[in-house]
């Protein structure tokens, strides 16, 4: 048996930027300290926080007046950020900067005028806080082709696109493809909304199918981009599922391969895969590991002042 290690391992730079602000404010400050939704959409993560006292809420108003509060790394709209100035909340946003500049993009295009098209899984809440500096008379929010063909805005006005930072990128090529061929004056922002820790994830996976015969992504049921990593390793042609933990791996999956690729969310803590690694190690024990270099290893987003 060998394993092969993704080159991109642990936290992106986005990631980190917000799990470092909640550790900064509970060794600051304490609890109980309120985050506003999951910091980040990984379990592990979320648990270790709520066992030293972190309170994740879904609506402002659990927050008692005059408390901190953190908004999480996928963003949030205006009007949170309204609420929690009049509730007297003494927030920190931890939205991660990419999503940031997609906000500003958003904000832009609105003032522009033009119709705006937000690419994105509806319900996600990062995709809940772009919508929110889109003039709402401008927006249609569009999941797949099939949308595509029921927007009713005219085919010869300038349209603009933006997109959530964590979807597929082949998928999101198609229905750029797709958007240009019906609005032919369609704007885009001036480089791609999908991050780079979305771009080097999905093409390690990529890498991962040219050398393995099953694929395994650690990840949460409720993370998008750890999602996408397994959906491309299936479009690869490779068999391909997400676990949550290491125990939760059925090994009679791995019996009759040879060579196992592993690869992790944005959001997934290092110690999950080494976890997972072990778990197989102990199965099997004569398997090989061979590892890349993490082309993420020197971004870094610098901190608010908390």
């Amino acid at each position: 048996m060998e394993i092969y290690l993704a080159k991109t391992q642990g936290f992106c730079a986005g990631v980190s930027f917000a799990i470092n602000i909640v550790e900064q404010a509970l060794h600051k400050y304490g609890a109980p300290l309120y985050v506003y939704h999951e910091i980040v959409h990984n379990t592990y993560v979320v648990n270790g926080f709520r066992d030293r006292g972190v309170i994740f809420v879904e609506d402002l108003t659990d927050v008692p007046e005059g408390e901190r509060v953190i908004f999480s790394a996928h963003g949030v709209p205006p009007f949170v950020i309204q609420m929690a100035r009049q509730r007297k909340l003494r927030y920190v946003d931890a939205t991660c900067p990419l999503v940031t500049k997609v906000h500003h993009e958003a904000i832009k295009f609105s003032r522009g005028h033009h119709p705006i098209i937000l690419i994105g899984h509806k319900g996600h809440q990062e995709l809940i806080g772009t919508a929110g500096y889109v003039d709402p008379r401008l927006l249609s929010i569009i999941e797949n082709e099939d949308d595509i063909d029921r927007l009713d805005i005219d085919p010869t006005a300038p349209v603009a696109y933006i997109t959530q930072t964590t979807l597929s990128i082949d998928e999101t090529a198609i229905l750029i493809e797709k958007l240009r061929k019906k609005f032919p004056h369609l704007i885009g922002p001036p480089r791609s909304d999908l991050c780079y820790a979305t771009q080097n994830r999905q093409d390690a996976v990529k890498e991962l199918a040219q050398l393995c015969d099953i694929i395994i992504i650690c990840g949460s049921p409720n993370s998008s981009n750890s999602n996408r990593l397994r959906e491309t390793g299936k479009k690869q042609g490779v068999p391909s599922y997400i676990i949550d933990t290491a125990q939760e791996l059925d090994l009679e999956l791995l019996c009759d391969k040879h060579k196992v690729g592993i690869s992790s969310g944005a959001s997934v803590p290092r110690i999950m895969v080494d976890q997972l690694v072990g778990r197989i190690q102990s199965r099997f024990p004569d398997t090989q590991v061979h590892t890349f270099e993490n082309p993420e290893r020197n971004i870094i987003f610098a901190l608010p002042a908390i």
